[in-house]
């Protein structure tokens, strides 16, 4: 019984991160761009920057009270709904992986950083239900914003660098028996093909929802998919996050892993994303 319950701790738990869009997601990010406007970004990782924070929110807080004018509006780092954006936004952004840093904590956790993924919902032979969660840092690409539309963005993600909670899982990914094959289909790729018109640049640390409609490429199949996308500006930085839900893997010819200790696999998945992206 004591092994039982060990091998259900490492192995079967549910232990997936918070999503991308949740106050968790949020705060990872944020976290992320305020080390690098302070200069502080220098390799670490994620976990040797968290302890420093607050202390570090603090002090700008009390150094925002003290100041005044527009210095004073940039150092606590809030939004600020007066001040417009405009054409400063226009122009390819590319995206950056620097930021934050990614690793095995960003499969059970918020994760400040650029990376692209999925999460499925399987059933385990006397353990129940657990989620799934995929996620790799290597996503490449660009979009370009012209006025209030972005007119044209390429996103392409390095699937054989999807890592997952468990070896044999991720090991299991890139075979040919079942799942994502990412041997054999080692790209994923999204490519906007209508402009999304934003209607007016956000302020500054202000959120904008978007709908992009694109064409979605993953295990060899290409389909149109409408992902619904969260965007915000600050500090020079773009944010871009948001969840495809009801994504069928038969829609994609994948079909599902199979394992001893699995009983059974949902017929849809949810893809995630989340990237910075600057100039």
């Amino acid at each position: 019984m004591v092994v039982v319950a060990a091998l259900y701790f490492v192995f079967f738990r549910d232990t997936s991160p918070a999503s991308v869009d949740s106050v968790e997601g949020a705060d990872a990010r944020q976290q992320a761009i305020d080390e690098r406007a302070a200069g502080g970004d220098d390799g670490d990782s994620t976990e040797s920057t968290t302890a420093e924070a607050p202390t570090n929110d603090v002090a700008d807080d009390d150094a925002a009270q003290d100041s005044t004018g527009d210095e004073a509006a940039l150092d606590t780092g809030q939004p600020d709904a007066n001040a417009s954006v405009g054409s400063a936004t226009d122009g390819v952004w590319m995206v950056d992986t620097s930021f934050g840093t990614f690793s095995q904590d960003c499969l059970t956790e918020a994760c400040g950083t650029t990376f692209a993924g999925f999460r499925i919902d399987e059933e385990l032979a006397g353990f129940g239900a657990k989620t799934v969660v995929g996620r790799t840092p290597d996503v490449s690409g660009s979009m370009e914003i012209v006025g209030s539309q972005v007119i044209g963005a390429e996103f392409i993600v390095d699937m054989t660098t999807l890592i997952t909670d468990s070896g044999p899982r991720t090991s299991a990914l890139r075979a040919s028996n079942g799942g994502l094959e990412t041997d054999t289909f080692p790209e994923a790729r999204f490519e906007l093909n209508q402009p999304i018109e934003l209607g007016s640049v956000p302020a500054e640390g202000a959120a904008i929802d978007v709908q992009a409609v694109g064409n979605l490429t993953v295990h060899g199949v290409t389909n149109e998919v409408t992902i619904p996308l969260t965007a915000e500006v600050q500090a020079g930085v773009i944010t871009i996050f948001g969840n495809l839900d009801g994504m069928l893997l038969a829609d994609y010819d994948i079909p599902k892993p199979t394992a001893a200790a699995v009983v059974s696999v949902e017929d849809n998945a949810i893809m995630e994303l989340q990237l910075f992206l600057t100039r």
